[in-house]
């Protein structure tokens, strides 16, 4: 804990925001920092609740200790909070910057809606650690001679190869695309955070014997089979790469795209690579965003970035309640009414609205038509509308893994929905050697649970090569 009656003499600051009017102008990250002295105040509120739920089960996936280094902080000892951090989170830089922080909603002060502000401590924190020297690569002492390959390199393939580096393997990561990070750096814009960010993880992983190899669509360019014989383990972590279709008329159309295309052509630009695509541009476009989520969100800060006349984005859902019931819900993730920093730049919500299909001209979209929904989110005859568009992105969520290539040759079991079948305990597959982890195998989720789940692979993996294992859950 922190102050013993810090919650009650401090009042909840969060960091604040570059005006909407300037950060459109640019694709960098656009939160303004706290000082330290106030970071260390917002630590202090941290109360003695008695059971943290911030760090347990319905708060942080990957149990960080937020209690201990709230007090650490409080206490100006910054190097001991990284180090504190850094036990639990291999990469604390990424979740204070992403992190949807259901820690904070966890928090026992918000019963009264003033949360410790946990997770600007944890970006804070990090980020002094990069600046002051800190963070340094963390080699084995002694190689085990075991080979372990990684296939992806997003959150939860990096988090179980630092891991399993660390624990003395011989650590190969295969990544299709030219640069690590996955959809970390292909799906995520930069003004939600920069690639340096990833950049510099990865000189430390390299640093710690960590192999990268770039352009290596593994199932495609390389069979799979080939890392089975060639390694004592295989760990699957490409992710969940295939949208949810929802098949509207007229979806085929000019002009209409599914969300990840989009957002991945804006972070080849950003990071000077080839874009070798028909460009997708919303510069003086209306653009219509199907779709409620973080990813409709970050088309829609990535549209008025490129210079959208007008952005409009579409939710089935009806509008939430303002403010929660917390006696009903508390201490887990509420269904409220969110503002992302991307809607709050100028976006035009429609709630309880179906869409029905795309309309268009000589194949080109011009519109998006919807109807208003009932209770069961069925559309009510007579409420149709059209909206203009010259622009259509699809983001409606992802299904499950690809499939063809790396899944397929596979040849592992899958569960219901179509994601590779393996619990969270041993992370094992159907095949031997074969073992999987992240959105690839618990579906379409959040970057602390991949690294949660990248951490868990490692745990397992290690104790599958040795006997036994030291390795952190």
């Amino acid at each position: 804990m922190g102050k013993v009656t810090g919650f009650l003499e401090i009042d909840r600051r969060e960091q604040k925001y570059q005006p909407a009017s300037d950060r459109i102008r640019h694709f960098r990250e656009f939160t303004l920092p706290l000082p330290d002295a106030e970071v260390e105040n917002q630590a202090s509120r941290c109360m003695d609740c008695g059971i943290p739920f911030c760090h347990g089960s319905t708060g942080c996936p990957v149990n960080n200790q937020i209690p201990d280094w709230n007090d650490l902080v409080y206490r100006n000892e910054w190097e001991e909070a990284s180090r504190n951090l850094h036990s639990t989170n291999n990469f604390p830089e990424f979740t204070g910057r992403i992190c949807p922080a259901p820690c904070e909603e966890a928090c026992t002060l918000n019963l009264e809606d003033v949360p410790v502000t946990i997770k600007t401590v944890e970006q804070a924190i990090a980020d002094k650690a990069w600046k002051k020297g800190w963070i340094k690569p963390e080699p084995a002492a002694v190689k085990t001679g075991k080979k372990v390959a990684i296939i992806g390199s997003g959150p939860a393939g990096l988090a179980a190869a630092q891991q399993l580096a660390r624990a003395g393997h011989d650590v190969h990561v295969y990544e299709r695309e030219p640069k690590a990070g996955g959809l970390l750096r292909y799906g995520i814009p930069d003004f939600k955070m920069e690639k340096h960010h990833i950049d510099r993880r990865v000189k430390q992983m390299e640093a710690e014997g960590v192999t990268f190899h770039y352009n290596e669509n593994i199932g495609v360019v390389r069979p799979l089979q080939e890392l089975l014989d060639g390694h004592d383990a295989v760990l699957l972590a490409g992710g969940s790469e295939a949208p949810r279709d929802p098949g509207l008329p007229g979806q085929e159309m000019e002009g209409v795209h599914f969300a990840m295309p989009y957002l991945v052509q804006s972070n080849r630009r950003e990071g000077d690579e080839p874009v070798n695509e028909i460009p997708i541009l919303a510069g003086g476009k209306h653009v219509v965003v199907v779709g409620g989520g973080d990813t409709a969100s970050d088309c829609v800060g990535t549209a008025f970035r490129q210079g959208a006349l007008s952005v409009t984005q579409l939710d089935i859902r009806a509008v939430p309640p303002m403010k929660e019931d917390k006696l009903a819900v508390w201490p887990f993730w509420p269904t409220k009414f969110r503002t992302s920093s991307s809607q709050a730049e100028g976006a035009e919500r429609e709630f309880a609205c179906a869409t029905l299909g795309i309309e268009g001209r000589n194949g080109r979209v011009t519109g998006v038509k919807c109807a208003r929904v009932d209770a069961k989110r069925q559309p009510i005859p007579g409420t149709e509308f059209v909206l203009r568009a010259d622009l259509v992105f699809l983001a409606i969520g992802f299904a499950h893994p690809l499939f063809s290539g790396l899944i397929e040759q596979s040849g592992a079991a899958l569960d219901k929905r179509g994601n590779v079948k393996a619990d969270e305990e041993a992370y094992a597959t159907s095949v031997p050697k074969l073992y999987a982890a992240g959105d690839m195998r618990r579906g379409q989720s959040l970057v602390v649970w991949a690294i949660r789940e990248g951490r868990q692979a490692a745990h397992a993996i290690d104790k599958d090569l040795m006997g036994a294992t030291t390795l952190p859950r």
